[in-house]
């Protein structure tokens, strides 16, 4: 039967003329809807197979589409999150009726669970997923042309380091002992908190003088290598064997910092504005500074894009002061002047 009932919804059955078969829900419980749906499947379909005439898609295809091509990479479960909204707001859509202005006008404002309004950023990443999507569905063939979304203004970067002086100040000023392993690490390496504490000693070769932070706990997907100088050996050394994890408050896993130790150290030292990723800004500003190159730099905190690194390069500024001399043309026109030779004019 073309059309018929799975519990008090309809389904629709149809042959293609190529002898697939099309079996989907009708999503409505009248008939006369599932009958119109049937009739525009059916006639799509000879389109598709007497016309050349591309099959339509759908919204649902879609995220299916780019969920699969998510998989894997970082902030997975972000993306579920973004393609559950969608759905519930495109459902059941065809994708070449789904114009860039529908997709504007789609992007949250507001938190679903608090309602408070998002920021441009959060509202970036809603558009970029769904970008994402269009455009695998372009190359896929699916449309012919990806809809026109524009990109929100977000505030400038915030980049906050403070000097090695005040580092010491801030590690000293800290109540725990594993708080100042964390922190030193930290500042050591630029590994950010999570790699720090889901690091296993198995992870560490001290001979080798690298720590490795495995696929599954870095942000980006991809396992790195932390070089380990002198210092961070030294750290290590002295850290309690007492379990797995080296920077662990009691031996088992920590799941995130001392944040009120962190505060009052913060609060001693004079140190505002500060948060405990500011101990990554500060590790890449030191090595700006230092002029380690931004490429390198790039693979040694783990960014994905050089783009990621380039809020740092403004502080290799007064670095590169020393070769400012090299050139010079007001200088170099008086010494022209004193070295040219003497001419004098003889009459005959």
């Amino acid at each position: 039967m073309p059309i018929y009932r799975r519990g008090k919804t309809y389904w629709i059955d149809i042959s293609a003329p190529d002898g697939s078969r099309v079996r989907q829900s009708a999503k409505t419980q009248e008939k006369n809807k599932a009958q119109q749906l049937h009739d525009k499947l059916k006639h799509e379909l000879w389109q598709v197979s007497h016309l050349e005439k591309k099959p339509e898609r759908y919204f649902d295809e879609l995220m299916v589409l780019a969920l699969r091509d998510a998989d894997g990479q970082s902030g997975y479960e972000n993306k579920q999150i973004y393609a559950r909204y969608f759905i519930d707001y495109f459902s059941g859509k065809e994708l070449s009726k789904i114009s860039g202005e529908r997709i504007t006008d789609a992007i949250p404002t507001h938190c679903h669970r608090t309602r408070k309004p998002l920021s441009n950023a959060t509202k970036n990443r809603y558009r970029s997923f769904v970008m994402r999507a269009f455009s695998l569905a372009y190359k896929n063939g699916w449309i012919d042309k990806i809809p026109y979304v524009p990109l929100l203004r977000e505030p400038k970067v915030r980049v906050r380091w403070i000097e090695k002086h005040q580092a010491r100040v801030l590690i000293d000023n800290l109540s725990h002992d594993w708080m100042k392993a964390v922190c030193s690490f930290a500042l050591m390496t630029g590994a950010r908190m999570s790699e720090i504490l889901t690091m296993r000693w198995e992870s560490v070769n001290l001979v080798g003088r690298v720590a490795v932070v495995t696929a599954d706990n870095a942000k980006s997907g991809r396992a790195r290598a932390l070089p380990l100088n002198d210092e961070t050996i030294d750290l290590l050394n002295n850290l309690p064997r007492i379990g797995d994890f080296p920077f662990t408050a009691n031996g088992d896993f920590t799941p995130t910092i001392n944040r009120n130790d962190f505060a009052n150290a913060l609060r001693k030292s004079g140190i505002e504005d500060f948060r405990f990723h500011d101990l990554r800004h500060t590790w890449a500003s030191w090595h700006v500074q230092s002029g380690t190159p931004l490429m390198a730099l790039k693979e040694m905190g783990g960014w994905e894009k050089l783009e990621m690194v380039n809020k740092y390069a403004h502080l290799s500024g007064e670095h590169l002061s020393r070769f400012s001399g090299i050139v010079t043309f007001l200088a170099q026109s008086e010494n022209d002047k004193l070295s040219q030779p003497k001419v004098s004019l003889v009459s005959e």
